[in-house]
């Protein structure tokens, strides 16, 4: 069963010498329009990074877990933003564990593909003329994603889970949590939130990034 208490005698999660530390907060009730979700707090000590996941039931049962590994995007998740489907997945993820009645979603500080706030402000700059994400992003002397994912081992251990049903759209995601040692038995597509203002956002992650828009 999870518990919403630290390790004993562990004060910072660490699974391995190539496992970043992280420190266990704490939990409490997050009521949402869905489901009331447990939101447990994790600090990254080497960065101070903040991330959060959202969990919903008994996740610690051994069994596959229904669950996403959302990236912040403040324009698309809080500001309504049409350029990219991040907002739209991230309910319709919440939604999906909320009518399944079990999963979790870890929510990793890593906007922009993890170049920050204000590098993604310049890169939409570029893009509205003419770039495209990845051509933006490198413009600023970027690569196209600086997002990693070392850090959801540790989440994930902390709250019981050992297998994944994982809602992407990114075989790289996929890639990302097998290379850690993070067991999916399956990819479950997530195709929401395509509209006219961001077709050339998504052609783009289909044609250079490995996107699969198939169900």
């Amino acid at each position: 069963m999870m518990t919403d208490a630290p390790i004993q005698n562990a004060p910072l999660v660490e699974e391995q010498d190539q496992t970043p530390p992280l420190e266990y907060v704490g939990a409490c009730d997050l009521p949402t329009p869905w489901a009331k979700f447990r939101l447990h707090g994790f600090v990254d000590p080497t960065t101070g990074k903040e991330h959060v996941a959202m969990v919903l039931g008994d996740v610690g049962d051994g069994l596959p877990v229904l669950a996403r590994v959302h990236s912040e995007c403040l324009t698309g998740d809080a500001l309504f933003s049409q350029r990219c489907d991040c907002g739209a997945q991230l309910e319709e993820a919440l939604k999906r564990i909320a009518t399944e009645g079990r999963g979790v979603v870890l929510y990793l500080r890593q906007e922009g593909r993890g170049i920050g706030l204000i590098n993604k402000i310049r890169a939409y700059q570029l893009q509205d003329g003419g770039a495209d994400t990845v051509e933006a992003n490198e413009a600023l002397g970027f690569p196209a994603d600086l997002r990693r994912y070392e850090l959801c081992k540790p989440m994930l251990a902390q709250l019981g889970v050992t297998t994944l049903r994982l809602m992407t759209n990114n075989p790289r995601k996929v890639a990302a949590m097998t290379d850690i040692g993070v067991e999916v038995t399956e990819r479950v597509a997530i195709m929401v939130g395509h509209n006219p203002s961001n077709w050339h956002y998504l052609a783009t992650k289909q044609a250079k990034l490995g996107h699969m828009f198939v169900r």
